[in-house]
């Protein structure tokens, strides 16, 4: 992973999108229309409006003429976020073990500047240990060679680089108890995790608090999900959503008003962090 800037890629591709976006709406332009100007189908316009595939710099200069954009300033800044843009992310070099759509969060985490989420069933990827981790993937990834999984695990730890970059970005996460008591990989592997987790809590950029059982009902219920903002003020906060084979990006101001209402209510019914601490400590110690 690059010290400099390791999402930047993916979020110039929605930056760059979401302008192309704005521009086409004010001319009134359909996305079948501006589709055709570039030999191109209207999905293929949404998709680079939502900054899910690479540009070419020949297709940005027609739609910008399209779109009526003729100041040379505007349109290089515009076609410089295409190279910038299609950059490779560290992360592709381990493309033969990971699913496409999961690229993109890849990217979206990198470049975040706060990370907050709950997690019901697994400690968050950013916080496992290599042991978890391998725990985890072998049994996700049954009947697979030795090799791809090792590959898997290498990739997890090396997301963790960006928890000690530079600027790294501020972690709050709520884990349920569950995630802390299912056991994967056995009780050293487990107790190795929790100690883990108790120097990572130290951290003066991570928050980690802990749903406990006796809590009973509360507003993670609905499932694991993952809250990102980003320094861009163009780039709006999404919540990431991961399904068994895809996964969903929410960016709808309702829908992520919703979300940061649930991490709000967990994190303020949650014990402190220093109780969980606490709970961490006691936990840990019952894995012999």
């Amino acid at each position: 992973m690059t010290a400099g800037d390791p999402g930047g890629s993916v979020v110039r591709r929605i930056l760059l999108g979401s302008q192309l976006r704005r521009l086409r709406e004010s001319r009134g332009i359909t996305r079948e229309a501006a589709g055709y100007s570039i030999r191109a189908s209207e999905s293929k316009i949404s998709r680079l409006e939502l900054g899910r595939v690479s540009f070419k710099a020949r297709d940005v200069e027609d739609l910008l003429t399209l779109y009526g954009v003729t100041d040379d300033a505007e349109r290089g800044a515009l076609l410089s976020l295409v190279k910038e843009a299609n950059v490779a992310g560290w992360w592709h070099s381990y493309s033969d073990v990971l699913p496409g759509w999961f690229q993109t969060y890849i990217g979206l985490e990198g470049a975040a500047s706060l990370i907050r989420g709950y997690e019901a069933q697994f400690v968050h990827g950013l916080l496992q240990t290599e042991a978890y981790a391998h725990a985890v993937i072998e049994r996700g990834m049954r009947g697979a060679p030795r090799e791809d999984i090792d590959r898997r695990v290498a990739l997890r730890l090396a997301r963790q680089k960006v928890l000690v970059a530079e600027r790294a970005p501020d972690v709050r996460i709520v884990l349920d108890e569950a995630a802390l008591r299912r056991v994967h990989g056995g009780p050293q592997v487990m107790r190795g995790q929790l100690e883990h987790l108790v120097e990572v809590a130290q951290f003066p950029h991570v928050t980690l608090q802990v749903m406990p059982f006796s809590h009973g009902w509360h507003a993670g219920e609905s499932g694991t999900f993952t809250l990102l903002t980003f320094p861009e003020s163009d780039l709006s906060d999404l919540v990431f959503l991961e399904q068994l084979t895809s996964a969903l990006y929410l960016d709808k101001r309702e829908d992520v008003a919703q979300y940061e209402k649930a991490m709000a209510r967990l994190q303020q019914e949650c014990p402190s962090p220093k109780q969980s601490l606490e709970l961490l400590r006691r936990i840990a110690t019952e894995f012999a």
